[in-house]
């Protein structure tokens, strides 16, 4: 498990930004989150997988930390 910090929600289009310890940038989906993807907020320290997609890593199963 990784860990990071969520640096960019859209709730809205269901999908947000993670900034992780790694010092990259993580692209997540709302079906991708073991919380309440409407409950989050940006600044909030989680935890999550790194997973492949086609348009390159995303994290997958965002808790939070």
């Amino acid at each position: 498990m990784q860990n990071g910090t969520i640096k960019k929600l859209v709730i809205e289009r269901g999908f947000g930004f993670i900034a992780a310890e790694d010092g990259k940038e993580y692209f997540f989906h709302r079906s991708g989150t073991q919380t309440d993807f409407d409950r989050l907020q940006g600044g909030e320290r989680v935890s999550f997988q790194i997973e492949a997609s086609p348009k390159g890593p995303r994290a997958g199963n965002v808790q939070l930390a």
